[in-house]
Order: structure tokens, then C-alpha cells, then sequence
């Protein structure tokens, strides 16, 4: 029995230790959802001041989604912790989602920051639990290749019928879609959005204004599917064009950005065009950002 009591100590400060990493990745994960939600302005997205293009979703839509999500962000890096398979987030996000459209009354407001920012929760805290000093870009990448590509490749797509929006638009055009994201590591979060993020940052701007240049940054480049399911191809050139133009104007460091940037807001707002991806891909790259600045 007394050769059994120090494992069992070590087994119970290990689980504590995970506990505790868990709660605080869950934290991050949703004061950085948060701080996408509060951004102004961002292109045909909801926010505090209006709805953007949405007719069924506000603000406060989004505030019940992230209550629901609070315990799947702790549940998905308590199980990322003890390195589980893509098949077990799976399911911790699946129940999530359900959580969600109870919460919000059957809207999709968070169902691709359930996986992005699941996955890196996950992964943030794997590296954790390896007693790493701090969650690198590359730590984190890695992680997610060691640890679930080959399952991210392997996931068999389900049944057209039961395809999101997503994937029904990475399937007619092409596009990578979250899923395809994740398979590559996140070019989107590690080389576009924060970069841009850390650059405006450093160049002093607030956090508002940096979340803007990262947003723009990113609907520059990204080719985003909920985008291209509410006005296809010529909406997603429309946007990404406009993205780039504000960004070649100087984006956020000239005296007229807020000009600009509302100029495409009510433009996307207008033609009920959403860039919802983005979003999920800033919300992510402050996660990432957050847990490096703790």
C-alpha cells in the first residue's frame, strides 16, 4: 500500500494541474471570442452597435452562445491535456454545438470557433502538461500535426445532406474551410492574423484598432466559405478587394481608417455578405495571443 501512495499523489497533482491549465485556456478562449464580438467596425459582422448583415442573430445572441460554451472550452483542454483522439474533441464539440443552438434558440453563432478554438485549446493544453514554459506558434502547430492531422485527414465527410455551409462552399469552390485549416496549421491564425495582430500592437495602436487591421488583414487573403454561401464568388472578390484596398490606404494608422472601414461594413452589411470565418480566425489568433501574454 505505501509503495502505491506516491503515484497515486503524483496521479492526483497531475489531474489538478490539468484542472486548473483547463480553466485557464477556457477563460481565454472566451474573453477572446468576446473580443471578437465587441470589434467595430467588421464587415457585415455582428457587433454591439448593429447586426451587420444578420436578421436573426445580435449581440446578445452571442453573449448566451458564449455562456453555453464556457464548460465545453475546459472539457476540450482537460481531454487535450491527456492527449486524446480527434474523435473524442469530436464529441465534446458535437455536444457543444447542441448547447449552442439550445442556448441561442436554434442560430449558428459559434459552430466554427467550437472547432478552431477547440482545437487549439486542446493543443495549448497538451503543451502545457509536457511541461513546456510557454505555448509557441510552433509548439502549438506541431502539436496539432503530431497529434490529430493524420485524423483531420482521415475524418470521412459525412453525407451531403448533413454538410454545414462550410463545407457545401470548401466543396463547390474549393476552398480549404476550417477543416482544411486546421490540416495545415492554421496558415490564417499564425501567418496573417497574428502577425498583423502583434504588428499593429507594437506600433502602439489599442486593442480595438489592432483587431481591426488583423480582421482586414485576414478578409485580404482568406477565402472565406460564409462568405461565399451567402453571395459566392463575385461577393468573396467584392470583399477581399475592399479588405485589401483599406489595407493599401494605410488600414488603421491613418487619421480617415474609421471612415473606411465603415464604408465596407455597411457595403457588406448591404449586400447581406458575413465574413464569419474571419471572425472565428481572429477570435483564434487572440486566444493565441492571450495565452502567450499571460
Amino acid at each position: 500500500m505505501r509503495m502505491n501512495l506516491p503515484q497515486r499523489s503524483h496521479r492526483d497533482a497531475r489531474l489538478q494541474r490539468a484542472d486548473a491549465v483547463a480553466r485557464d485556456i477556457a477563460r481565454c478562449a472566451v474573453r477572446s471570442l468576446h473580443a471578437e464580438l465587441i470589434l467595430y467596425p467588421k464587415p457585415g459582422l455582428v457587433s454591439r452597435r448593429d447586426n451587420g448583415a444578420h436578421r436573426d442573430m445580435n449581440a446578445t445572441t452571442f453573449v448566451r452562445s458564449l455562456f453555453a460554451l464556457r464548460r465545453y472550452f475546459a472539457d476540450v483542454a482537460r481531454a487535450g491535456a491527456r492527449g486524446a483522439s480527434m474523435a473524442e474533441l469530436r464529441r465534446l464539440g458535437v455536444a457543444a454545438e447542441g448547447r449552442m443552438l439550445h442556448a441561442t434558440g436554434g442560430v449558428n453563432t459559434h459552430r466554427g470557433a467550437i472547432f478552431t478554438l477547440g482545437l487549439l485549446a486542446a493543443a495549448a493544453a497538451y503543451v502545457n502538461m509536457e511541461g513546456r514554459t510557454a505555448c509557441t506558434d510552433a509548439m502549438l502547430r506541431d502539436t496539432i500535426a503530431r497529434r490529430w492531422r493524420r485524423d483531420l485527414i482521415a475524418v470521412a465527410a459525412p453525407d451531403t445532406g448533413a454538410l454545414s455551409h462550410g463545407q457545401q462552399m470548401a466543396a463547390r469552390y474549393g476552398a480549404a474551410g476550417a477543416r482544411g485549416e486546421a490540416m495545415r496549421g492554421f496558415p490564417a491564425v499564425f501567418d496573417v492574423a497574428l502577425p498583423a495582430l502583434r504588428d499593429a500592437l507594437a506600433r502602439g495602436v489599442d486593442a480595438q484598432r489592432a483587431g481591426v487591421h488583423a480582421l482586414f488583414a485576414l478578409l485580404a487573403v482568406v477565402e472565406d466559405t460564409n462568405v461565399l454561401y451567402r453571395g459566392g464568388a463575385t461577393a468573396l472578390a467584392d470583399a477581399r478587394h475592399g479588405a485589401a484596398a483599406f489595407l493599401a490606404r494605410g488600414s488603421v494608422f491613418v487619421p480617415d481608417w474609421l471612415e473606411h472601414a465603415e464604408a465596407l461594413h455597411r457595403h457588406c452589411s448591404r449586400s447581406r455578405v458575413s465574413p464569419g470565418g474571419c471572425a472565428d480566425l481572429l477570435a483564434a489568433a487572440w486566444f493565441v495571443h492571450r495565452l502567450q501574454a499571460r
